[in-house]
């Protein structure tokens, strides 16, 4: 099953139309350059990273092992060189930087790496990354300034895994203080309303020329969009018709990144209807994808049928895909049984096809999305109920409703595919688990190839779209360097800011 949440993000209670803040901000009074007032949708549920915060990296906050790339390689960042792999593949040796210390004053070394690893594995921690570290099986210490990796499997995309940020070894627990590398120290946290950072003046990479970032929290999209207008924010994230109108003011830049992030229709495989192989092919093919990226994302999207993209060729696989064939959407569902009735809704052997899709209030693409995705089921004779929640309201329903899902990240397939397990659907499982252990490039783009086609004849869910991130920024800073985003971005993760510590005052 995907990453049905966004990953380490929590929506405010208060969803409304209009203010979401307990205090009003005051916009960026600092015009030398040396702040930053950044609006962000999603507030983090957690500042610790054994409980998700910052798991694919740029967190601002915590440095890892390694760090990505513009282009998503790898290169060294605590460690001192690449990590260096076993010839079996089983074990991985890392040199650390002797020259790193906390925003506590604290030396970095290795008792600090091998104490994060191992609470990340203890279960009595509960750390929420632990799943993906299902391969490791123990972290040791060689000395002061080196630690091995020991692995169940050899696991291709493994280093990738090491972007994890490293704690202080006396602060590794669930309620520690948020202490890490990174080129931001947090000054104070008004949960419910923004986040407050200054750089890190003993950051071993130069402090930051960007002095002061703060991070207001504002779930609804067209209220962030208002105040964007209002010259509260330097910069947000917004939907592709919310962006596009600030092209056109003047000291404006709208930015545009592809991203390997589907927007999907999770289904769940235990509902009567959602968990019919027939009405998922029929709904698969019911779905009108690029007429929502032509009418709700202005072209700003590309359509999907599986869950990898086209933003990552190499894997991608043209040939699995859905054509948009209502005529064939219905013969799929009246070869199975499910007649249309009186009203046009579908009935089989007593039970209606109908079920419940949710989707998170603020979020107006996925609502837009949503909305669009029922009305094509209803035109083929399912009948799809919406329901806008918050994400506490979502979370226990999970189980038995459908929501419009998004998960994706273009650093590895592996990391982005792999709890898609599970589904009833063996040759999936089969070429994921081949994907996951091979090293060579040319047998892991098979797998992957293998997959793709495995995966459109037993589909689990219908991809929509990948939509480009479109975010609004004032341009009054240099150093901004175009990336291809996962599906955690924004002031705190990927996107424009990803590199904010190299950004300059123009």
């Amino acid at each position: 099953m995907p990453s049905l949440l966004p990953p380490l993000l929590v929506v405010a209670a208060l969803v409304v139309t209009g203010c979401t803040e307990t205090t009003p901000p005051n916009g960026n009074p600092d015009k030398n350059g040396t702040s930053i007032v950044l609006a962000d949708r999603d507030e983090p549920a957690t500042l610790n990273p054994l409980f998700g915060y910052g798991r694919q990296g740029a967190s601002k906050i915590y440095d890892g092992l390694v760090e990505h790339r513009q282009d998503g390689s790898l290169k060294p960042q605590l460690a001192a060189a690449d990590p260096e792999p076993s010839q079996d593949g089983l074990t991985w040796t890392v040199k650390l930087r002797g020259d790193v210390k906390f925003t506590d004053g604290t030396a970095f070394n290795a008792e600090d790496v091998v104490a994060t690893y191992r609470a990340v594995l203890d279960p009595a921690t509960g750390s929420s990354v632990r799943q993906s570290f299902s391969t490791l099986k123990a972290v040791d210490q060689v000395d002061p300034s080196t630690v091995k990796f020991t692995l169940t499997q050899p696991h291709a995309a493994f280093p990738h895994l090491l972007v994890l940020g490293i704690m202080p070894s006396e602060h590794v627990g669930k309620d520690v203080p948020p202490i890490g590398t990174g080129p931001y120290k947090v000054v104070e946290w008004k949960k419910g309303d923004r986040l407050l950072l200054e750089s890190n003046s003993t950051y071993f990479d130069g402090e930051p020329k960007i002095k002061k970032l703060t991070v207001v929290f504002v779930p609804d999209d067209n209220t962030r969009a208002t105040r964007m207008r209002d010259g509260e924010f330097d910069g947000t994230v917004l939907p592709p018709k919310l962006a596009t109108p600030f092209s056109t003011r003047s000291g404006m830049q709208v930015l545009s990144h592809k991203a390997a992030d589907y927007r999907a229709v999770w289904l769940p495989l235990s509902g009567p209807v959602t968990g019919n192989r027939e009405v998922r092919i029929a709904l698969n093919y019911a779905v009108n994808r690029q007429g929502m990226v032509d009418s709700l994302l202005e072209g700003k999207a590309t359509t999907g049928s599986s869950p990898v993209p086209d933003a990552l060729p190499e894997f991608f696989e043209p040939s699995a895909k859905f054509r948009y064939d209502k005529t064939e959407a219905e013969r799929q569902l009246e070869v199975a049984g499910w007649v249309r009735g009186a009203d046009g809704i579908r009935t089989r052997d007593g039970v209606v096809a109908r079920f419940t899709l949710m989707y998170p209030l603020g979020d107006q693409l996925r609502a837009d999305l949503a909305t669009a995705f029922a009305a094509d089921a209803r035109a083929v004779g399912i009948d799809v109920q919406l329901a806008g929640l918050s994400w506490e309201a979502i979370t226990p329903r999970m189980a038995t409703d459908a929501l419009l899902a998004g998960d994706g990240n273009p650093f590895d397939v592996d990391l982005m595919l792999y709890d898609l397990r599970g589904q009833g659907n063996a040759q999936v499982d089969a070429a994921l688990e081949e994907g996951r252990k091979f090293t060579d490039p040319a047998q892991r783009a098979v797998a992957y190839k293998l997959f793709q086609k495995a995966y459109v004849v037993q589909p689990s869910m219908v991809v929509l779209v990948f939509p480009e991130h479109l975010y609004v920024v004032r341009d009054a800073w240099s150093g901004y360097q175009p990336v291809v985003d996962p599906q955690s971005y924004g002031a705190l993760a990927w996107g424009p800011w990803w590199n904010i510590q190299k950004w300059e005052p123009k």
